[in-house]
């Protein structure tokens, strides 16, 4: 993920440290960075910073005189989204296409090369060192939970996070667990961008769910991303403002998904083939009766029976618009109508008597769809207009309307 990526393009010494320590601890003497082809800049820094430690006699044969060996192999991925998940990911690394296996065979009896692996993300392989350096007590002193009773509890210590979309400040941020969705998003991410109302964010990546506004106040952990119908996954974390619509907003996740779903199982290839297929309808104005409870059936299908992560949280973007949202499905059902004026079939633009004939649309229009003198009312003619919103954005007198 991006946040993993910038750890190892800023600090992979860290990362290293931290799978020497866990190595050491099980006992392991290989160790293994799964990369993606897209990140140059991260494959450059960590080859040189393994180069280092290998230098310094922290990898490699004996190390520090301790009679412990341990050394590091980069392996280069594809980019597929399906290798995020463990099995898939360790398939890819063994040469074989990117594909999930049952999940009654655990990767620490049976992994990478039929061997007991430990798998674990960057951020969480970075956090080891600073761990064993300050002490567990410490760390669970960060976040939030009750992690007395085991270290198992709660969600302790902090998280980076990807704030993009409609926000002052984007970028990323390193927060302590629990700390409230509104905190982030107006007090580190500075709000929303021309005073425009925030609507929902999306967390944990295209398979997280969306949180509305109503929940501003939640803490950010585990156990309450899950209730919400969301996620922590890798960090991602997309505000929206009110020019958003949701169902679009489903239907392009659920098209991601399915474009990146490996096929092996049948309840996510067909499910999100057909959750896609429903959701495209619904936004080109061509829904039904039946849709929602359509989908939702699909969903819980689509959750239940697929094999991998993948497919059992692939359903959260429409479930979660679905409870938070079913406002404006309806809407785009029965009424034929997208609210944010976003789903291009179902709006219609016209001119109201703001207009002062600048004759600035008619020059933008890529159509000629605009027509009227100058200094004088223009109009849109419907059946040339291909709704492209151009004229909207560039009317400086609000003439422009979007229904």
């Amino acid at each position: 993920a991006f946040m993993d990526r910038s750890i190892i393009e800023a600090d992979p010494h860290t990362v290293i440290e931290g799978m020497l320590i866990g190595a050491y601890a099980v006992g392991a003497h290989e160790g293994f960075i799964y990369l993606r082809k897209e990140y140059p800049l991260a494959l450059d820094r960590l080859k040189i910073a393994i180069d280092q430690a290998r230098e310094m006699g922290f990898l490699g044969k004996d190390i520090l005189e301790s009679g412990f060996d341990f050394d590091i192999e980069i392996h280069r991925g594809a980019g597929a989204f399906v290798c995020g998940e463990s099995t898939a990911l360790m398939a890819s690394m063994s040469g074989r296409a990117g594909e999930p296996r049952a999940k009654y065979v655990h990767n620490t009896e049976v992994g990478f090369r039929d061997k007991p692996t430990i798998l674990n993300n960057v951020e969480t392989w970075a956090t080891i060192p600073v761990i064993i350096d300050q002490g567990a007590d410490w760390f669970a002193s960060i976040g939030s939970g009750d992690v007395s009773k085991s270290p198992w509890n709660g969600s302790s210590g902090t998280k980076v996070f990807s704030l993009v979309g409609d926000i002052n400040n984007t970028g990323l941020v390193e927060v302590p667990m629990g700390i409230t969705l509104r905190e982030i998003i107006y007090e580190v991410g500075g709000g929303i961008p021309n005073g425009r109302k925030f609507k929902a964010v999306q967390t944990g990546g295209p398979s997280g769910g969306c949180i509305p506004a109503s929940k501003l106040d939640m803490p950010v952990d585990f156990d309450s991303l899950t209730e919400a119908g969301s996620m922590m996954g890798s960090g991602g974390m997309i505000v929206m403002d009110d020019h958003t619509c949701m169902v679009d907003v489903a239907r392009y996740f659920i098209n991601f998904l399915m474009d990146e779903s490996c096929g092996k199982c049948t309840p996510c290839r067909e499910g999100l083939f057909a959750m896609n297929n429903i959701l495209t309808r619904i936004t080109e104005g061509e829904g039904k009766e039946g849709d929602i409870e359509l989908l939702e059936e699909i969903c819980f299908t689509v959750k239940e029976a697929s094999l991998c992560q993948l497919g059992q949280s692939a359903p959260n973007p429409v479930l979660s618009t679905i409870r938070y949202f079913r406002d404006e499905y309806e809407e785009h059902i029965k009424d034929k109508k997208c609210r944010a004026g976003v789903c291009k079939k179902l709006v219609t633009y016209s001119i109201n008597d703001n207009c002062t004939g600048c004759h600035v649309c008619a020059v933008n229009c890529p159509v000629n769809a605009i027509s009227g003198n100058v200094k004088e009312m223009h109009s849109i003619d419907p059946d040339v207009c291909i709704k492209c919103g151009i004229c909207y954005e560039v009317c400086k007198f609000n003439a422009v309307e979007v229904r």
